[in-house]
């Protein structure tokens, strides 16, 4: 089987503008592709997971990645999806996330000067310095604003207002496209499948303004049986930077998926043999227990390395054995938890990302969904003594499969 094959078999491809050529290029390892990555954070996240584990199979069968950040088209911000404007970044805070996103891509892609070494390109390096009219007679005159008025990436913001800021996402996009054909060879471009229309649009370019073929394909989005995209919690987004979602965080997300789920991220999301994954299609009850532990470990270990999952699994195999604390994942206490000398509970639970509320923590404690030192506690206006604190702190859970050890 071929990586194409495998690829399609595993559900991660969604559309292509040429099969048989993307198909012929990518098993002969004749692609040099690129994904983009706009710098909105200091981490990447859940959302691009999919993306850099794409980037590593193509890689691992002699593809070459390009790893594209958006230093540009960070300045103005994808509208891809979006109902509101996004929040516009300092070129130094933009810069910083860059930085941060190699750092990360780092555990997926092996970046260097072989063949199929993967290279990052910044398109501030092209973008910040065009001149506006030379930009639009050279490229604006190839897009139709009826044509681009139609696209997917714009449909929700359409809703709201599109600005004219905005607009020129699509432009920006196409002409990266564009230069990494010219300058490195770049034949194909891979994105997730809301970016369908701003792919298509720099595959139109490439032939308008040079008369040649270049590809794109889009990957399946990571979608959970309700339809909706995975990698949020009610504390928010599910980073890969472990001082802002913990690896034993990363472990639970994974280990608590829906059973409807688990199958569908085992393809889609590790490394493991398709065979492997298959045998797994009959297996209910403690066996689907088991799958999901074998995919929270896996997609951990890619994560953040063997150690920190093997610590993960036994920090949450800890919590419903009784045995050690000492993997779980700890609060410290602020002056903003306490009350006197005792923890405000509604405050820790916020602070903690237990609860993404005041008031969803208030409705979980009333109904019976939280519990301190494994006792239910069903008053909202509960604490949390100092004395509890002292030892080795206290163990608060949300439900059964959230919680978090609290110390001071």
């Amino acid at each position: 089987m071929g990586i194409y094959e495998e690829l399609v078999e595993r559900g991660l491809i969604a559309q292509v503008t040429d099969e048989e050529g993307i198909k012929k290029m990518v098993n002969e390892g004749k692609a040099t592709f690129y994904i983009g990555f706009d710098p909105t954070a200091d981490s990447l996240h859940v959302g691009h997971f999919m993306a850099l584990c794409l980037m590593k199979r193509l890689q691992q069968a002699g593809n070459k990645p390009v790893a594209l950040v958006g230093g540009g088209t960070g300045m103005i911000g994808d509208p891809s999806g979006r109902t509101d404007l996004r929040k516009m970044m300092t070129v130094e805070t933009i810069q910083h996330n860059c930085d941060c996103f190699r750092k990360q891509m780092e555990r997926f892609i092996h970046f260097g000067n072989d063949k199929s070494d993967a290279i990052m390109v910044n398109n501030a390096d092209w973008l910040l310095n065009l001149n506006y009219i030379e930009f639009l007679r050279d490229i604006g005159v190839h897009f139709s604003v009826n044509k681009m008025l139609a696209a997917r990436c714009y449909e929700n913001r359409m809703e709201q207002g599109l600005t004219f800021f905005e607009f020129n996402y699509m432009l920006m996009q196409a002409y990266d496209f564009y230069r990494l054909f010219q300058d490195y060879g770049c034949n194909m471009q891979f994105g997730g499948d809301d970016q369908w229309s701003n792919m298509l649009a720099g595959t139109e370019l490439i032939r308008k303004k040079l008369g040649k073929d270049a590809h794109a394909m889009t990957i399946t989005l990571l979608l959970n049986s309700e339809g909706k995209k995975m990698g949020k919690t009610a504390s928010g987004a599910v980073w890969l930077d472990p001082e802002k979602t913990s690896p034993y965080e990363f472990y639970q997300y994974w280990r608590n998926i829906n059973d409807a789920d688990v199958l569908k991220c085992l393809k889609m999301l590790t490394f493991l043999p398709l065979e492997q994954i298959k045998s797994m299609e009959s297996w209910e009850g403690a066996e689907l227990n088991k799958a999901k532990e074998i995919l929270a470990h896996e997609l951990t270990e890619l994560v953040h390395g063997k150690e920190e999952a093997d610590k993960a699994e036994a920090a949450a195999k800890a919590v419903f054995s009784g045995a050690s604390s000492e993997n779980m994942p700890t609060y410290n206490l602020t002056d903003a938890d306490m009350n006197g000398e005792d923890a405000d509970l509604i405050s820790v639970l916020v602070n903690t990302g237990l609860c993404s509320s005041r008031g969803d923590a208030r409705r979980n404690v009333e109904q019976g969904g939280v519990s301190v030192a494994d006792v239910k506690v069903t008053d909202s206006k509960a604490v949390i003594k100092k004395a509890e604190l002292e030892a080795d702190g206290v163990i608060i859970k949300r439900g059964k499969k959230n919680f978090v050890k609290v110390v001071l």
